[in-house]
C-alpha cells in the first residue's frame, strides 16, 4: 500500500450533488434550508432508506425492467420522502461502463499488504482497467463503508478489498454495494468473492520442514490479535504440531516489527530454550535473528529460524532466512479474474483461489544439536 494515503472519509450527506446527486422538487433560489436540502440528497441516500443497492435506484429511476414491483414502490416511497429529484449523473449510473476499478487497502503498509495492492493494480492495467486507490490503516465499518461509497461516487464497476483484518470483511456483510465485490483475504467470511494465499498451509509447510530436520520444541511468534494471515499461521502451526504428537505451547504476539521480534526472542532465550522458531512474517524473524546473536546464540547450530513471506533482504540477512514465499502477481491475477467474471455475470460465484506458498530454503534451519527439553 505504497504511497500510503488515507481515503477522504464520505459523510453521510454530501456537500454538493456531484455524482448520484439531486435536488427536492421545488427547491429554488440560492440559499435557505431548500437548497441546503437540495444539496444534502444523493441517490445514495434513496438507496439506503429503500434498502437496495444504488443501482436498483437507477433502474428505477430510468423505468428499467428487472425490478419487482414491491422494491420498485418501496423505492419510490422512498424518492417522494426524501423529495429527490435526480442529476443526470444520476440516471446513468446503472448503465455507465467507466473501465475504473476501486481498490480499498487496509492496515498498515507492511510488505505482504502493498505487495498485493501491486499485483492487483498492474493485473488491472494489464486488462485496460484504471484503478482508484483508498489505503485505510482504520479499518472500521463506518470508515470502510465511506470509502466504498466514495469509489462508487467516481463510477468504479467493481471494488478490489485487500482486507487485512476480519473487520475489513465484516463491514459489508450487512448490505449491498451495487458493484461487484472481491476480496484478498486468508478467511472465508462475509459475502464477498475470494482470492488468497494459503497462508494455513503455508504454515503447515514451515512446521513440516522442521519436523523432518528433527525438531520438536518449535516456538511460535505469531502477528497481532485480529489478522487474518496471523490467525491462519497460528493455525497452521499448532495443527501440524498435534499431528505429530507435539502439544503446542502458547504462542507470542508480535506486531510484525523486527522491534517485536526482537523483544520476544530476548524474552525466550530467559525461559526453557526452543530449538526452532517458526516466526510469522520475514521482518520479526529479523529482530529474532538479532536478538540470538545478541544472546550468544548461533543460527542454526543453536536455533533454527523460519520466516514467512520471502521480502527482497531475506536472503541477505545473517545468515539468510528460510521462508515461505507468496506469489502475489498470481494473487493480483486471480483478484481481476474474478472481477471480470463477476462483471460479466453478476450472479456468478468464482471459485475461491488458494495458492500454495513455496519453501524456501536457505541458511538459517538445520538439524538440532540437542533435543529440546520440556517443551
Amino acid at each position: 500500500m505504497s504511497p500510503s494515503t488515507r481515503a477522504a472519509r464520505v459523510s453521510d450527506r454530501a456537500s454538493s450533488p456531484g455524482v448520484g446527486g439531486g435536488s427536492p422538487a421545488g427547491a429554488t433560489g440560492s440559499g435557505g434550508d431548500g437548497v441546503d436540502r437540495a444539496r444534502s440528497v444523493t441517490i445514495f441516500d434513496v438507496a439506503r432508506l429503500a434498502g437496495v443497492s444504488h443501482q436498483t435506484v437507477s433502474r428505477v429511476l430510468n423505468d428499467l425492467p428487472n425490478v419487482r414491483p414491491a422494491t420498485r414502490e418501496r423505492v419510490e416511497n422512498a424518492i417522494r420522502q426524501l423529495r429527490y429529484v435526480p442529476s443526470q449523473a444520476a440516471r446513468a449510473l446503472v448503465t455507465r461502463r467507466s473501465r475504473t476499478l476501486g481498490l480499498v487497502a487496509t492496515g498498515l503498509p507492511d510488505y505482504g499488504p502493498s505487495s498485493v495492492v501491486l499485483a492487483v493494480t498492474e493485473s488491472a492495467r494489464a486488462a485496460g482497467y484504471a484503478i482508484i486507490t483508498a489505503n485505510l490503516v482504520d479499518s472500521t465499518g463506518p470508515s470502510l463503508r465511506s470509502a466504498a461509497e466514495l469509489l462508487i461516487r467516481q463510477s468504479v464497476e467493481a471494488i478490489v478489498m485487500v482486507a487485512a483484518e476480519r473487520a475489513a470483511l465484516d463491514a459489508f456483510d450487512g448490505g449491498e454495494l451495487g458493484v461487484p465485490l472481491v476480496a484478498v483475504a486468508s478467511e472465508d467470511r462475509g459475502r464477498a468473492a475470494r482470492v488468497t494465499v494459503d497462508q494455513y498451509e503455508g504454515a503447515r509447510i514451515a512446521v513440516s520442514h522442521l519436523l523432518e530436520l528433527g525438531h520438536r520444541g518449535i516456538r511460535h511468534i505469531a502477528g497481532p490479535v485480529g489478522s487474518m494471515d496471523a490467525e491462519e499461521r497460528l493455525r497452521g502451526w499448532r495443527d501440524r504440531l498435534a499431528e505429530a504428537g507435539i502439544a503446542a505451547p502458547d504462542p507470542e504476539r508480535g506486531d510484525w516489527s523486527p522491534e517485536s521480534g526482537f523483544r520476544i526472542g530476548t524474552h525466550l532465550l530467559r525461559g526453557e530454550r526452543p530449538t526452532a522458531v517458526f516466526v510469522a512474517n520475514d521482518q520479526m524473524a529479523l529482530g529474532v535473528l538479532r536478538a540470538l546473536q545478541t544472546g550468544g546464540l548461533r543460527v542454526p547450530e543453536d536455533v533454527s529460524v523460519v520466516g514467512f513471506d520471502d521480502i527482497p533482504e531475506a536472503a541477505y540477512f545473517t545468515p539468510p532466512l528460510t521462508t515461505l514465499r507468496q506469489d502475489f502477481a498470481n494473487l493480483g491475477r486471480d483478484a481481476m479474474a474474478a472481477v471480470l467474471q463477476l462483471l460479466q455475470d453478476d450472479h456468478a460465484e468464482p471459485m475461491p483461489t488458494g495458492r500454495v506458498p513455496q519453501l524456501i530454503v536457505r541458511a538459517s534451519t538445520a538439524p538440532p544439536a540437542r533435543a529440546a527439553e520440556g517443551l
